[in-house]
């Protein structure tokens, strides 16, 4: 991650809280702490924030942006590096089940973003509301590519629309891919109540639910269900997913789908 993407985020955070401390920066962001230390001595010096002990605060006199609602969720700048080989074989995959000259649905997120390696190779049209994922697309690729209106949030890299009728109704595709914030017998879990109305929003218009979540996913539980566990249709996960959670999932009629880890060295 540029240093300029990371002070964005770190600005974002104390948007969000108000303030944090040195340890809760280093864990959302996915830095040292020597690492961190050093951006807040340097946004200090900018007059970008206030470094207090232990941590930051927003500055006192600063303006929150008028009306913006922040959604929960890590910073999809952090999430991409994290599992990256085994997001890659697990979007390879997911890839391999497109049709050429088809329409997918594709749900913003780290996972779903690795398919924009595959899929520039392929005459394979894209709906998608993420801004990471599109982007990567126009400028890699001679995709189709469809966004729904709405506005944009930077931190998760999401495209969200405040209104109930915008283009998404106008499209219909056979597969729907999406990742998870966690997935097990419980179902699949998301992280706030609006990524929750966007993606159902998407899933009505897709027959199938396609879930990407490395191994890491499987059995974590989070704020919201998304999805009960009977809706997925296929779910891609790598070859250190828990035999016990795999064997649950599927009893609810679940397609689990188990891919090696190619090293990312040798992939490239």
């Amino acid at each position: 991650m540029l240093e300029r993407q990371r002070h964005q985020l770190l600005l974002e955070i104390l948007d969000e809280q108000q303030f944090a401390s040195v340890a809760d920066l280093t864990t959302q962001l996915n830095s040292s702490e020597a690492t961190i230390r050093r951006d807040l001595i340097k946004l200090h010096r900018e007059g970008r924030l206030e470094k207090i002990r232990g941590g930051a605060q927003r500055l006192k006199n600063a303006a929150v942006a008028s009306g913006k609602t922040h959604i929960t969720g890590s910073a999809f700048l952090v999430n991409k590096d994290k599992a990256a080989a085994a997001k890659r074989a697990i979007a390879r995959h997911a890839v391999s089940m497109c049709e050429e000259n088809e329409l997918i649905i594709v749900n913003g997120g780290s996972s779903t973003y690795m398919m924009g390696e595959f899929l520039v190779q392929r005459d394979v049209g894209v709906l998608t509301n993420s801004y990471y994922l599109a982007q990567y697309l126009c400028d890699n690729g001679q995709n189709q590519v469809t966004v729904p209106s709405g506005e944009i949030y930077r931190k998760q890299g999401i495209i969200l629309s405040p209104f109930e009728n915008d283009s998404i109704q106008n499209y219909r595709s056979k597969l729907m891919f999406t990742g998870t914030a966690g997935i097990g017998e419980f179902g699949v879990m998301e992280t706030d109540s609006l990524l929750v109305r966007a993606e159902q929003k998407l899933r009505k218009q897709a027959e199938k639910l396609v879930v990407l979540a490395d191994s890491s996913k499987l059995g974590h539980k989070s704020n919201f269900i998304l999805y009960p566990i009977h809706e997925v249709d296929v779910l891609i996960t790598d070859e250190m997913a828990d035999p016990a959670i795999v064997e649950k999932i599927q009893s609810h009629g679940v397609e689990v789908i188990l891919v090696a880890i190619e090293p990312l060295e040798a992939a490239v």
